[in-house]
């Protein structure tokens, strides 16, 4: 019987192993490094390519370098790639190699081949082996000095990678200034750009050590650089053009018609096809123009259109980060964008992340004129399939409709969201209901009949169930049925797994108490005795809270978990003014697409400068006012009302706000809450010293004796400051970097006090003679940011402080962070007593 045919498939090609491969490749190459017959390049290349792929898939092969070495004399170009990119990878772990090939490289660098020449100096100095240095110098002046453009453009970088290496070495050899001298004297925009960047790098480096650094950054952007370069933009590749652009917004010119001069040379970079140009030269235009309100409102309205052209075209991920910064735009000045709200409604094959973002954009440009076509184009998204956006697309009706543009049309449409038969959309709309209800409070008798509807075993979310409890503890007389679903909530007690429904349960039965309490009485016993046993800290306070005060007096109970209660005209906003201008600030770049700056993200040891660096770089060391401060600059930026800053927006809207609608508003009615808190106080420490029984009818006499008793805190010893305290500013600014914000606080000036702040140094002086120094200072009238530091009188221990001063509003802004986080509140206080004595004679 003849034996079974074997299979005609090809076995797959086995995987080296390593050292007999290794060793064959050795001897070939071995063969070849002497042998001139033709043909012999083409029989390199394949080994060259063997090679190669084994180093790719991880296999030592450094034993080859020396036969790597020899074969790489030869003319083919793709052959001197290969043996360079081996060389590279094995010198950096082995530096004993990379001795091996100085001289083939150093002979390469002379080639009569401009590419093999580029390449070979690009190699060199990529081997990055310290006591290698010595043998780059020479290489690299003879490169920057070569007739091709290719050869010049390496060796600019490579200058940077030498800097980085033996920062001594290329300083010594002067390399910057020949730098400098290519970048204004070279005819290659390659190799000015390179040039740019290169002395950028450098100077920024060492401009903490060296002044003549620091003059030199300087003039990168004095007026001729500067001149000189915008005069050959077009002739810069995008690359390039975004990094002369980006040099352009750090210059200050002399007066309007310079700015004016540039935005006129720059005017055909909006047209242009690349993305990143684009908003490049709009960063350009909004900083030249944020000191000139009009003409920064007409520069908004001049960069809507190229915007809303690059976000239409492109790929999803392009469109989304162009998207980003109009959203920013957008959320600074809504109503240049009012009329183009049609270009932010969302296509059906876009991104969950793009539709996210045009869905806050409509929220923003909403207004009398265009509310009802928004609303009804979003209310067609809380059908989407993608529920995450019906759900944004939910919220952002509210939004609109917290805004007072067309409620009643609005609050028609959140309450059809309610008889959705989608539990999402009931619990999104449940919590809308509830913030329209804190500002609208004469919606009740629609919004409740609605919700009474709704089961609370039908809304599983949290939030929702939180937002339907709030509305049964606050109209619980409109709702017939509250006292009963809160009661077979409170029996359900250990079902529940959120503590934040449990909390909102609590508040919602003790208020549905104050108003129907027959038919509560049990529900709130029950509700106390579970809080009371409730694992969660919070719970269990809350609940021995709500208990002792009753036990003290059911009146005060009453005048404090359920004031009379005031609508809710702003709700607060989940980003600082500060982190807002900071994000505008560095416009085109990654923070804008995050939404946060750039220090919340990187890493600490490539932020560069700490962060407010920028801000402290127009202010003056020493307590003296710089004579070229343009801090005025945001100050004036918008003091109309369509382009304020969000600060002054904030500051507009502070004044009107409400924190929460569980605050009692400050009134005659009120003030005895106020006045009784010290006996409240002391009754929920020790009830019992009250003089009042507890309340037979309340069923929770069982938790009778779980009185805390009061134990009175020890006097903190009071805080001496020394009086010679000293402190670098390269010390300050590491310190600011790495501590964290203690406190953060604001309170009001005296009248005397604002009257003599017409400039920061009377001030300085003041705070000195109670032994806080002034660091650095700027600004003028009526905003000044001050820096200062302290330091305790028996330890080094420093205190930092950023105070921003609004004289407009009698208004001051600290920021307190301390090497001792425990002293920081006394310091503080210790801070805010100097600063309102200042002016008082």
């Amino acid at each position: 019987m003849a034996p079974p045919a074997q299979s005609q498939r090809s076995p797959s090609r086995p995987q080296p192993s390593g050292k007999s491969e290794v060793s064959d490749l050795k001897l070939q190459l071995r063969q070849l490094a002497g042998s001139r017959a033709p043909g012999v390049d083409d029989s390199k290349r394949e080994l060259f390519k063997k090679v190669i792929s084994y180093m790719t898939i991880g296999i030592d092969v450094s034993s080859l370098f020396g036969e790597m070495v020899m074969c790489s004399a030869t003319s083919d170009i793709v052959l001197k790639k290969m043996c360079y990119l081996y060389v590279g990878n094995y010198a950096k772990v082995n530096p004993d190699l990379a001795l091996l090939t100085i001289n083939f490289l150093q002979r390469d660098c002379h080639d009569e081949d401009p590419m093999i020449r580029g390449l070979a100096l690009r190699s060199l100095c990529s081997l990055r082996v310290a006591n290698l240095v010595e043998y780059l110098v020479g290489p690299l002046g003879s490169g920057l000095k070569d007739s091709n453009s290719y050869v010049r453009m390496v060796a600019v970088i490579g200058v940077l990678k030498l800097y980085h290496i033996s920062a001594s070495t290329c300083v010594d050899a002067d390399f910057p200034s020949i730098l400098k001298h290519l970048m204004l004297n070279d005819s290659d925009t390659q190799v000015v750009a390179n040039c740019l960047s290169a002395l950028q790098e450098i100077w920024s480096a060492e401009a903490s050590t060296s002044e003549e650094a620091t003059r030199e950054r300087e003039t990168l952007i004095s007026k001729p650089v500067i001149y000189y370069l915008l005069n050959r933009i077009k002739e810069f590749n995008e690359w390039a053009q975004c990094l002369v652009l980006e040099l352009v917004t750090k210059y200050v010119p002399s007066d309007s018609s310079e700015i004016f001069d540039i935005m006129n040379l720059l005017e055909d970079r909006l047209q242009h096809a690349n993305g990143a140009v684009v908003l490049a030269t709009i960063k350009v235009f909004l900083h030249l123009t944020l000191s000139m309100t009009d003409v920064h409102q007409q520069v908004y309205e001049r960069i809507k259109a190229p915007l809303l052209t690059l976000v239409s075209s492109g790929s999803p991920e392009q469109s989304y980060a162009v998207l980003s910064h109009l959203h920013l735009l957008v959320m600074r000045a809504p109503y240049i964008f009012s009329s183009d709200y049609k270009h932010f409604y969302c296509q059906y094959n876009e991104p969950s992340y793009v539709k996210r973002l045009k869905l806050e954009m409509l929220t923003a440009v909403a207004n009398d004129s265009n509310t009802y076509e928004i609303v009804t184009e979003l209310c067609e998204y809380a059908a989407n399939v993608d529920i995450p956006i019906a759900r944004e697309s939910i919220r952002a009706v509210g939004k609109i409709a917290l805004q007072q543009y067309d409620v009643n049309a609005i609050v028609d449409r959140l309450l059809q969201f309610l008889e959705m038969e989608k539990d999402y959309v009931t619990a999104e709309a449940l919590v809308l209901v509830k913030d329209l209800l804190r500002k609208y409070p004469q919606w009740s008798h629609d919004c409740i009949a609605v919700v009474g509807n709704i089961s609370s075993k039908n809304v599983q979310e949290p939030k929702a169930k939180a937002a339907l409890l709030w509305m049964l503890g606050e109209y619980s007389q409109d709702m017939q049925d509250a006292p009963y679903i809160l009661e077979s909530l409170v029996e359900n007690w250990d079902e529940e797994h959120s503590a934040e429904v449990r909390l909102h349960l609590l508040t919602a039965v003790m208020k549905c108490f104050f108003k129907r309490p027959p038919e509560t009485q049990n529900a709130l016993g029950a509700a106390l005795a579970a809080g009371i046993a409730d694992f969660h800290q919070d719970v269990h306070d809350r609940a021995l809270f709500y208990y002792r005060i009753l036990q003290y007096n059911v009146s005060v109970a009453e005048r404090v978990v359920n004031p009379p209660k005031q609508a809710v005209s702003v709700f607060a906003d989940t980003q600082s003014s500060e982190i807002k201008d900071r994000i505008f600030d560095e416009f085109n770049s990654l923070s804008v697409v995050y939404q946060k700056p750039s220090y919340m993200f990187t890493d600490k040891e490539h932020r560069g400068p700490f962060e407010f660096s920028d801000e402290l770089g127009n202010l003056s060391i020493g307590g003296e006012l710089a004579d070229d401060v343009v801090s005025a600059q945001r100050v004036e930026e918008n003091d109309k009302d369509l382009l304020l800053t969000t600060s002054e927006k904030e500051e507009t809207r502070g004044s009107s706000s409400n924190d929460s609608a569980y605050t009692a508003p400050y009134d005659s009615s009120s003030a005895s809450v106020f006045a009784s808190q010290t006996q409240i106080e002391s009754a929920i420490s020790n009830p019992t010293a009250a003089g009042h029984s507890p309340q037979a009818s309340l069923a929770i006499d069982d938790l009778l004796g779980l009185g805390i008793p009061s134990v009175p805190a020890a006097p903190s010893p009071q805080l001496k400051l020394n009086t010679k305290a000293a402190l670098d500013p390269s010390t300050f600014q590491h310190k600011w970097r790495q501590l964290p914000v203690a406190l953060s606080q604001e309170f009001l000036l005296s009248p005397q006090g604002v009257a003599a702040l017409t400039a920061p140094q009377a001030l300085l002086r003041h705070m000195q003679s109670h032994s806080i120094h002034c660091i650095a200072s700027g600004g003028q009238s009526p905003n000044f940011k001050f820096f200062f530091f302290a330091q305790k009188a028996e330890e080094s221990s420093n205190y930092l402080v950023e105070c921003i001063i609004n004289t407009s509003t009698a208004k001051a802004q600290i920021k307190v962070k301390a090497d001792d986080q425990s002293t920081s509140q006394a310091f503080s206080t210790l801070f805010q007593s100097a600063l309102s004595k200042f002016g008082i004679p």
